[in-house]
């Protein structure tokens, strides 16, 4: 069973499309869900949530309808919202106990399972202090903590590390690591941080203008640059360069340094660099693949999409 499975999903504020046919089917795991500002990550996370109907299109979550079953979802969902979203005069304890009450637990298991993920969050010692004095790096423990209490399948993270100074930064990461690993438990992070993505995901959602350009596993997704290369010779410029892209390759070309980057077709193997410098009288001193990482990723998939917004617009 899929955890994610959602097609033609749309949702509008007014005059603004917030989310434009948006399909995505994810397997369990950590799933990064990127985007720059206004992209509609927030939006799509309520919506999954069941906290907003959307205005077309239909889908599950671990199983259960995003229009109609969000009763359900909210026993088997954890959600870690970006904004504070604390009651200051409650203490700790209280705060999170309130969370498994809204979450449909028993109030004596809520209070019971409170102690437990408030130590398992490091926050053992801050159980009885007034959230007004908890520090920014503990109150997003806090929300991790509520998120937590009702023990739930899937993690939906809002900016878990919004606010936070290097070091904090950090200190969540590694609490969602280690959660991950000893629990299992599958994690929707959104986030417009990329190197917080790269840390701890290995599934990835990139939102573009409230429309999905890229999703799916990030190996495959990396896979797509395999025949990518940086490449630099000794020799006539122009005529490395000509017999590059004679050859049917994309380059990208840095002449005046006697460097580019190739993007080969198909068949094309590495000795067939050395024969095609040797026949332009060049020499190769620089040759090795290029491996993209997230952040060239992402701009690679959102110039794409901005290149044909642009050309259906003409």
């Amino acid at each position: 069973m899929p955890l994610l499975d959602i097609h033609h999903v749309s949702r509008n504020f007014g005059r603004v499309q917030a989310l434009r046919d948006v399909t995505i089917v994810l397997e369990p795991g950590a799933i990064g869900l990127v985007g720059n500002n206004g992209a509609g990550k927030s939006t799509l996370l309520k919506v999954l949530l069941g906290l907003l109907k959307p205005d077309a299109g239909n889908g599950t979550i671990l199983d259960c309808d995003i229009r109609h079953n969000s009763r359900a979802l909210r026993g088997r969902v954890g959600y870690m919202p970006e904004a504070a979203a604390v009651v200051s005069m409650l203490k700790g304890v209280e705060f999170v106990t309130l969370s498994g009450d809204l979450y449909g637990m028993p109030h004596g298991d809520a209070r019971r399972r409170a102690h437990e993920v408030l130590n398992y969050v490091g926050l053992g010692e801050l159980r009885y202090r007034r959230l007004e004095e908890y520090s920014a790096g503990n109150l997003q423990r806090l929300k991790l903590a509520a998120a937590l209490v009702h023990d739930p399948q899937l993690l939906l993270l809002d900016e878990p590390t919004n606010g936070l100074d290097p070091a904090g930064r950090m200190a969540m990461l590694r609490l969602i690591e280690d959660l991950i690993a000893e629990t299992g438990k599958s994690v929707i992070l959104c986030t417009h941080l990329l190197s917080d993505v790269e840390q701890l995901c290995e599934q990835l959602v990139v939102l573009h203008r409230g429309t999905v350009v890229q999703s799916g596993p990030m190996a495959v997704l990396r896979a797509q640059t395999a025949n990518r290369y940086e490449i630099g010779w000794d020799g006539d410029s122009a005529a490395m360069l000509a017999a590059l892209k004679a050859r049917g390759h994309v380059v990208i070309a840095q002449p005046e340094e006697n460097r580019a980057v190739v993007t080969t077709r198909n068949g094309w193997e590495v000795r067939d660099f050395f024969l095609l410098a040797r026949a332009a009288g060049a020499t190769i001193t620089h040759l090795r693949p290029e491996e993209e990482d997230l952040e060239q990723l992402f701009f690679r998939v959102t110039s794409a999409s901005n290149s044909e917004t642009v050309t259906q617009s003409n």
